[in-house]
């Protein structure tokens, strides 16, 4: 294990990054825009570990952050709110988050979030900006299975920032391997209030809503493919999503 991996296990390290970057990106959550959170009573019943949050994703580090924020804050026993952040005194660190080794290596601050708990993989369809193709690393899928072994894990089945992209097999194949108790998680306002690596505001004074579902009732003997399509279902990325969205819609005015 490589010294940023065995730093990133230790819990009074991961407190101190998310303070830093908690007190950071509280104002941008809070006060520049207005942040709506539904459903965080269902946070409140999971287990300790083997719990996996898939969600849709709308920018490369503002969405994980937010997520970060809600965890702390319903650790404080907050329900549907973050309030005043002094939840972040003593965060809750018992989470990893799934997330391009590429994007995670670009920035400083970046570099710095990893230690937060990045469970760095890489990207089997792109690799600097271009497309590729290459079968998934057994050590990515390992480090995944360790961290739910013992921990909550964020990840993001799409892969991209791309609304109603095809989820990968790989979250599929997690769960069918792992059986664990799978929370999806809707977001939106995050592409319209930042920028694409969620660290810069694009428009002030935006709605971001976090909506945590109930855990999904899954048959784990179905096929990978089965349990993705149910996946991208449930986090409102499916095609059957995408004929109803008004983003859809504004496609079928432009032809």
């Amino acid at each position: 294990m490589s010294l940023i991996n065995k730093i990133k296990h230790i819990r009074p390290i991961r407190s101190l990054v998310y303070g830093i970057v908690g007190m950071a990106t509280y104002p941008g959550l809070a006060w520049v825009n207005k942040i709506k959170i539904e459903g965080t009573e269902h946070l409140r019943k999971l287990p300790n570990n083997n719990v996996l949050f898939v969600s849709n994703h709308q920018t490369y580090f503002a969405d994980v952050i937010t997520f970060i924020h809600i965890f702390c804050a319903v650790k404080w026993r907050k329900i549907n709110r973050l309030g005043i952040p002094y939840y972040l005194l003593n965060p809750f660190t018992n989470v990893f988050f799934v997330a391009a080794e590429e994007t995670m290596n670009g920035s400083f601050i970046s570099r710095l979030f990893k230690l937060g708990g990045a469970l760095t993989v890489k990207r089997t369809w792109r690799a600097e900006g271009q497309d590729v193709s290459r079968n998934r690393e057994e050590a990515d899928t390992q480090k995944i299975d360790q961290a739910l072994h013992r921990s909550w894990v964020i990840t993001f089945p799409q892969g991209t920032t791309k609304p109603f992209a095809p989820g990968r097999k790989g979250t599929a194949h997690i769960i069918k391997n792992n059986q664990p108790t799978v929370v999806p998680v809707v977001i939106n306002g995050f592409w319209r209030a930042f920028n694409k690596k969620g660290l810069a505001f694009k428009k002030k004074g935006s709605i971001l809503s976090v909506r945590f579902k109930e855990p999904m009732v899954i048959d784990y003997t179905q096929s990978v493919d089965e349990i993705l399509d149910q996946v991208m279902e449930a986090i409102e990325q499916s095609k059957n999503y995408m004929l109803k969205s008004k983003h859809h819609f504004i496609n079928l005015l432009d032809k």
